[in-house]
């Protein structure tokens, strides 16, 4: 196992600063106390950390059931299913997203389809895309309580029967989950195919080398087997006998300069990445915000923002480039940003199957990172909020049969503007609520919409526009996806987030069994949609964020955007 990717860095005058973080790390056992499993290397107590270092030895206790994996995935295909549907949310789904966009299905297995938007649109689309006779529906969720999941798999539970009878479709569904949770009684009461139940001791955005990530990927015919010998190579350059200091421990390294970089005000990680490994942005950017953002700290990890030149930004960025060995698309870009005094970290690959340990890699920076900063990376403190208040509205919802009202502070454009300030038209309210941008600041767009291609579009033009004309980092992305990413990063990190929420009505109605295999139904994903949003807003206002709702006029949502993203110029 010779093969590892390379890590150089350009720090400038932070150097100094890293260099001396180092030798604390390795004067004080950090990177040996890690793998003993100390949890004092992060907290006194033991509370969610004893219980979820699970992932520092599933490289190598998930080698032990590649073949496994293989078999299953070969008696699917010869069983006549073409398509798997991965039902989940957040660390259940983003590691088979990232598979599914970065490898192409082999002849002979299964294509990969992964469903994590409660918008009505995106589940009436994507039952209309699926033949449930040669479909497979992952159900996967680590608490097996995912409120999202669950309704995912009563939906096309449902749509399954209906097309091939209650007695075969539960033969169409196969679980991933912990032992003895809400979901493994489901699948013995539907007859699900097969239960796959993962270490208990691995936490959902630390699971990408299990089974969560794993049998989707072994569906699709990838080699899961290199896959896993690239995270063991990791792995083994990250144990405490290669120093951070004499030696080259890239996970060593990596956290402590993240988290060094963060304390001086270069908190905002930007990720510049090959075009073939770009789905891997949005599980690093759940791994970050989730593992950092608390405690009134953390990294704020900039993911698909469009590279631009170095006036373009403040001095709160750490530029990270991860390629593929041979692609210079953005040397030169990163070049003028050095000269230009930013610090770049350059991670070459040599092909996608690097992945493998890019995965471990980061898992183990951002342990080291969570122990510099002082916080606890295994824990999700603030995600709750958001929960509870979601299901405040539905129980609402439920006894009068309308959901929280809010008033809005105006409506301009057919779009009306909510929040906490003074303005007499759509423009003005953005430019009011931009002006509170200071250095430091990040603006994180949470869209409540259609997750289309259009959609996504003018969502990137809204946000580049914002970026250029404010010089502040920007971040994105669709909900409720977001609330299992960055969502804890939003209300447990640094008061420096400014949140735009763009909401839309939902004029389909999908009702959401009460109970597979039963038509009663009192919700519809519109409905769940609208209370997340709702949910999502008040936990920021509570939190004392900063926060303007934008909910856009249903007939063109893609246009209502452009529209908005116009206004600046």
């Amino acid at each position: 196992m010779s093969q590892i990717c390379r890590m150089t860095e350009n720090l400038g005058p932070y150097l100094k600063v890293v260099e001396t973080a180092l030798l604390k790390l390795r004067d004080d056992n950090i990177m040996s106390r890690i793998w003993a499993h100390d949890h004092t290397v992060w907290n006194p107590g033991p509370a969610e950390i004893a219980n979820r270092l699970g992932w520092l030895q599933a490289p190598g206790v998930m080698a032990a059931s590649v073949e496994k994996l293989e078999s299953f995935a070969r008696d699917m295909a010869a069983l006549g299913y073409t398509r798997a549907l991965l039902l989940g949310m957040g660390g259940s789904s983003l590691a088979p997203e990232v598979f599914s966009r970065t490898f192409q299905a082999r002849e002979g297995f299964l294509e990969l389809t992964v469903l994590d938007s409660t918008d009505p649109a995106a589940v009436a689309s994507m039952a209309s895309s699926i033949d449930p006779a040669h479909t497979l529906c992952i159900v996967s969720t680590k608490s097996g309580t995912t409120p999202e999941t669950l309704s995912f798999f009563r939906y096309f539970y449902n749509l399954f029967a209906d097309a091939l009878g209650t007695e075969e479709a539960g033969g169409h569904f196969i679980a991933i989950t912990d032992a003895d949770t809400p979901l493994t009684a489901l699948a013995r009461r539907y007859a699900f195919r097969r239960t796959f139940l993962n270490d208990p001791t691995i936490g959902g955005r630390y699971s990408a080398l299990s089974y969560f990530g794993l049998v989707p990927a072994a569906l699709i015919g990838m080699d899961i087997r290199l896959l896993l010998d690239r995270a063991l190579i990791l792995a083994e350059n990250c144990k405490s006998s290669n120093c951070p200091v004499e030696g080259n421990n890239y996970g060593g390294r990596l956290g402590t300069l993240l988290a060094v970089m963060a304390r001086s005000g270069r908190d905002k990680a930007t990720f510049v990445i090959s075009k073939q490994l770009a789905p891997f942005g949005d599980w690093v950017e759940q791994l970050i915000a989730e593992s950092s953002g608390k405690q009134g700290t953390g990294i704020v990890p900039i993911v698909n923002e469009q590279l631009g030149f170095p006036g373009q930004y403040r001095d709160d960025r750490l530029f990270v480039h991860i390629r593929i060995n041979g692609d210079e698309t953005y040397d030169d870009s990163l070049r003028d940003l050095e000269q230009a005094g930013h610090p770049v970290v350059h991670i070459c690959l040599h092909d996608s199957s690097d992945l493998g340990g890019q995965f471990f890699l980061w898992e183990m920076a951002m342990a080291v990172a969570g122990h510099i900063l002082g916080i606890n990376p295994f824990d999700q403190p603030d995600v709750e909020s958001a929960k509870i208040l979601a299901r405040k509205a539905i129980s609402e919802y439920q006894v009068k049969g309308t959901l929280p009202v809010q008033t809005p502070l105006l409506c301009d454009r057919d779009t009306f503007v909510y929040g906490d300030l003074r303005a007499d038209s759509l423009e003005e309210a953005l430019l009011v609520f931009l002006a509170g941008i200071h250095d430091g600041s990040y603006v994180a767009l949470q869209a409540y919409l259609p997750p289309t291609g259009q959609t996504d579009a003018a969502l990137a033009e809204l946000r580049m526009k914002i970026r250029d004309s404010c010089r502040v980092a920007t971040t994105l992305g669709y909900g409720p996806r977001f609330l299992h990413s960055t969502g804890q990063l939003h209300k447990g990190g640094a008061d420096n987030g400014l949140f735009i929420q763009i909401t839309c009505d939902n004029p389909l109605e999908i009702p959401i069994p009460d109970e597979a295999g039963y038509k009663a139904s009192s919700m519809d994903f519109g409905v769940l949609k609208t209370a997340q949003a709702l949910g999502d807003w008040q936990a920021l206002v509570n939190a004392g964020r900063k926060v303007l709702r934008l909910h856009v006029g249903l007939d063109d949502v893609s246009s209502a955007v452009r529209r908005i993203a116009q206004m600046l110029g």
